[in-house]
């Protein structure tokens, strides 16, 4: 029987490619810290503004009776939207929801930290020459929570160069969420492949139950600081990239 050439491996960040305290420990606090300047700076911006009116919509759809509630509609003078705004960004983060409106206002505040290189992205050291080796025989994508925009940026700038010409394909939740299975064939879709001729890793086990239901193929990543998994599920563990492809 012939086997099923691999032709897009499709990456986690937290956990897969880059340690989980990349974000817990850099990137959120950086947001955290730039939140109140950025609305104050930008929210009149066309290209901040859905991202806002977006917030806005999700903030009235929220049921959580303890949610930060926005009133008003975004726009200068902010005043009391802004700080209504600030407590309900706050609140999703103190919450790690995965807000599409949260995610793109902190790719914007990450950019910035990004380009003055006040931020870096940093990866498991066998990952950049994984990428080079996978790319010169496939495709290679991320799919992550956090937005296209900041995986852009995070490839980008890193402590090893510019990664971007090696990615053929940057995934968020605006495909789907990572948990449900439509959002892998929705990808391999828009890769131009079979789902079967995709490899997911991730070291989330409910996002590889998803990938496998879908048709891909997957790895368990189980990196240094990650929290121990009980039940892989029967997807394969990797510690590491090392000799793979």
């Amino acid at each position: 029987m012939t086997e099923i050439p691999l032709r897009v491996y499709l990456l986690d960040i937290e956990g897969t490619v880059a340690p989980l305290s990349l974000t817990g420990e850099v990137l959120f606090p950086y947001a955290r810290a730039h939140f109140k300047e950025f609305l104050r700076e930008h929210g009149g911006d066309a290209d901040v503004q859905p991202d806002l009116a977006l917030m806005t919509e999700e903030n009235r759809a929220e049921t959580d009776p303890v949610c930060p509630r926005i009133s008003g509609a975004p726009g200068p003078p902010f005043g009391t939207w802004e700080t209504a705004a600030l407590n309900y960004l706050l609140w999703l983060m103190d919450r790690d929801r995965k807000s599409t409106a949260l995610k793109s206002l902190q790719g914007k505040i990450w950019k910035a930290g990004f380009e003055s290189g006040e931020l870096k992205g940093a990866f498991f050291a066998d990952v950049p020459p994984a990428l080079e080796r996978w790319s010169q025989q496939a495709k290679v994508a991320i799919y992550s929570s956090g937005s296209v925009e900041a995986q852009r940026l995070l490839f980008s700038h890193t402590t090893v160069g510019d990664l971007t010409p090696l990615l053929s394909g940057y995934f968020d939740t605006r495909t789907g969420p990572k948990a449900e299975s439509t959002s892998y064939r929705l990808i391999a879709e828009a890769m131009g492949v079979a789902t079967s001729e995709v490899l997911f890793f991730s070291d989330v086990t409910r996002e590889l139950d998803a990938a496998r239901t879908a048709g891909c193929r997957t790895r368990l990543v189980a990196r240094p600081g990650n929290p121990p998994v009980e039940d892989a599920n029967g997807h394969r563990i990797v510690t590491d990239f090392i000799g793979m492809g």
